[in-house]
């Protein structure tokens, strides 16, 4: 006897549609999954026998042979459970096969026959309607996340005997409905609560409106913090591809605990103990790390020189190509990782270089040391240097509040409307994912601006990759002000923020 029904599962952050093949013969009991199953899919035996049976089904006496194709990939989820058991119950004779055709099973089964939720639905969901399958049945708690899909039959048993009987033409099951679209919250901080800090306010504006990277020196209370996590606060509002990509990487990461799609930008901040694979994703089928999560939103990273040099490191590549390609011996995987690096470092190791309120106690060599923690390449791929002042007495008790966040956001979004039209053409939404290319043909500085860029480029010996990061700061102030050529203000205030740690 044999049947087949299909499920699914995630490689990497995308799904992939598992064909379930299931022959009982007349053999010993017992019950074999093979095709590269991973422990939780072998572990799977014993909660479909126990399912099964408590659901008030018979289990086959006979040997059971599950094959999931296709056999050279591994398949690493709990979600077979459901389609493993669906496929023994079918080739028992308990369901017509007819009554399978068309349908996704996805879902993890308990002890006593409840159907439970996995993680990567949307993925799942994505796969299996562009390979032309239309109906799904899972855990009633994912039905919504699945429904963000368009054109699709979605049901919720919370059971399996609900699903078997409803497979047979026992009982009604109601399609899932999707949930209405809630409003984005408010956030609950504002960049107004920030007192004085005019450039790094400044500086905050021009990172989000070209989604440039930024690093803030400054003793400790200065408020680097306070800053980094009001950023977000400015930002655009995602558009729905991008809120839809954002809600399948945390959907894959078991991090997706809404009942709608996720509207906020991701504000990650990893403390300074995080492995390399924590930062850029890893495992024997890797999950997203850090950076993958932080896509589409802000990365950061306090205390920058304790975190292990080793780990800065990785940052590079997807700073530089806004994606992380990790390889395995079975394949290779490619994450996405646009977003705003926001690090924030004090000047020495005690805190107070610079500070006129407090002495140093750092000797030299402990402040070269401490410099040299971040290496050069690294800090060449960070467009604003910020130094960042102690807040004065009198700004404190001010009453008069600074600039709100949304005034300041909505400068930011007439900017990246600039920067969208301009680089519509290839693809692009702002100006810190600009190449070469890009900015030959749309960066024109006037002659001032050039000459002013020259003279610097020479005094202080710049890379090719700094004098390109000039110029896309220089491109976003100009978006800012409204400008269609770059002037020679707009690079002068660009330069002012490339006060980069010295590396000797």
């Amino acid at each position: 006897m044999y049947a087949e029904v299909l499920g699914t599962t995630t490689y990497g952050l995308n799904g992939h549609v598992i064909g379930v093949e299931v022959d009982i013969r007349r053999a010993a009991e017992a019950l074999e999954i093979v095709g590269l199953p991973a422990a939780s899919v072998k572990e799977s035996k014993e909660r479909v026998n126990s399912a099964i049976r408590n659901s008030g089904y018979r289990f086959p006496g006979n040997k059971v042979i599950v094959n999931l194709a296709p056999a050279d990939l591994k398949k690493d989820s709990s979600g077979l459970d459901l389609p493993i058991a669906i496929g023994l119950l079918a080739a028992n004779g308990g369901i017509p096969l007819d009554r399978l055709k068309n349908m996704i099973f996805i879902g993890e089964l308990s002890l006593q026959g409840e159907i439970r939720p996995v993680p990567g639905v949307l993925s799942m969901v994505l796969t299996g309607k562009a390979a032309g399958i239309t109906r799904y049945f899972m855990a009633p708690e994912v039905t919504n996340e699945a429904l963000l899909c368009d054109d699709i039959e979605v049901y919720g048993p919370k059971t399996l005997r609900e699903l078997v009987e409803f497979l047979v033409g026992e009982r009604d099951l109601p399609q899932a409905v999707r949930k209405e679209d809630t409003e984005a919250k408010a956030s609950d901080v504002d960049l107004s609560e920030v007192q004085g800090q005019v450039i790094a306010k400044r500086a905050l504006e021009i990172a989000a409106a070209g989604a440039h990277n930024v690093l803030m020196t400054g003793a400790p209370g200065s408020g680097k913090t306070m800053l980094a996590r009001r950023i977000t606060t400015i930002l655009p509002p995602m558009t729905r591809e991008e809120a839809l990509e954002v809600t399948k990487i945390y959907s894959v990461a078991g991090l997706y605990k809404a009942d709608d799609i996720i509207r906020e930008r991701p504000f990650r901040s990893p403390h300074h103990t995080i492995s390399m694979a924590g930062l850029i994703g890893g495992g024997t089928i890797p999950r997203p790390g850090e950076v993958t999560l932080s896509h589409r939103g802000v990365l950061f990273l306090d205390e920058l020189p304790e975190f292990p040099r080793s780990v800065l490191e990785v940052l590079r590549q997807p700073l530089e190509d806004r994606e992380v390609h990790i390889s395995r011996v079975n394949a290779s995987f490619v994450y996405p990782s646009d977003f705003i690096l926001i690090a924030a470092m004090n000047p020495c190791p005690c805190g107070y270089l610079g500070d006129p309120q407090h002495q140093c106690t750092c000797t030299d060599g402990e402040i070269r040391s401490y410099g040299r923690k971040i290496s050069g390449p690294l800090l060449d791929r960070i467009d604003l240097h910020v130094t960042v002042q102690r807040p004065k007495y009198k700004e404190l008790i001010a009453t008069t509040k600074g600039e709100s966040s949304a005034e300041i956001a909505a400068r930011v979004s007439a900017a990246r409307a600039i920067q969208t039209s301009r680089l519509s053409k290839w693809h692009m939404q702002n100006n810190a994912q600009m190449g070469h290319r890009q900015l030959k043909e749309t960066c024109q500085l006037d002659k001032e601006g050039t000459e002013l860029l020259h003279e610097i480029f020479e005094k202080l010996h710049l890379s090719a990759r700094s004098y390109d990061r000039i110029i896309k700061v220089s491109r976003t102030i100009a978006d800012l002000d409204g400008q269609p050529q770059i002037l020679a203000k707009h690079v002068a205030e660009a330069i002012s923020y490339r006060n980069m740690i010295p590396q000797r």
